[in-house]
């Protein structure tokens, strides 16, 4: 498979951050994200040997690329006593313990499921038209991305049934997880429903 020039740079930089954390985390023996990169690696691996047929734009490749480099850091870079996924951003709400808004860890999920909402409708765009009925193409794409989401929780379910410590968090993060994700999605949908008017109305 012939890549680009942007497409190689993305390369490098993906296989940079994914050694270098890969190698980090060995050597702190934390086997749950060695887990979390072996999953990454493998999905990094089928978008790079199908990219011939979906034909990601750089844009949705370079948000994947972020979203990765954002995980393997939130699990891995000290913040005080703690990493940075659980860094308090932002005291918006606090019922204690695990029920806090905004977290590092909320907007990843924000950020990474709405770069997924882009990839549902990029795969999904060839099928669709201006007599598509939008109403309901928007709700499925939020519906898919959120599904997306849930993939995600299954995998950090399989790391705390297969590793000690995980540090994953508990049913209330998994909620706000999933909330999160949701509206990750709801954004992304809206940046996708604004663009498609702004085109339609340079087309007239």
């Amino acid at each position: 498979m012939k890549l680009t020039r942007s497409q190689w740079i993305l390369f490098f930089f993906n296989a940079l951050y994914i050694l270098g954390f890969a190698a980090y985390y060995l050597s702190i023996q934390s086997y749950e994200f060695l887990w979390y990169i072996a999953v990454m690696i493998f999905f990094f691996a089928l978008i790079a040997v199908t990219l011939h047929r979906s034909h990601f734009t750089n844009t949705i490749l370079w948000g994947l690329s972020i979203w990765g480099l954002l995980h393997v850091m939130g699990g891995g870079v000290p913040v005080g006593d703690s990493v940075l996924y659980a860094y308090h951003i932002i005291p918006l709400y606090d019922a204690g313990g695990e029920f806090f808004i905004l977290k590092f860890d909320q907007l990843v999920h924000a950020f990474g499921f709405g770069v997924s909402t882009l990839v549902v409708y990029h795969l999904l765009k060839p099928y669709l038209n201006e007599r598509t009925n939008w109403k309901v193409i928007y709700p499925l794409i939020i519906a898919a991305a959120m599904g997306l989401g849930a993939l995600n929780e299954i995998v950090e379910f399989t790391a705390v049934v297969s590793f000690s410590n995980t540090g994953v968090g508990g049913y209330v993060n998994t909620g706000l997880d999933l909330v999160f994700n949701m509206l990750g999605a709801i954004v992304a949908t809206i940046f996708i429903h604004l663009r498609r008017k702004r085109r339609r109305m340079v087309r007239l």
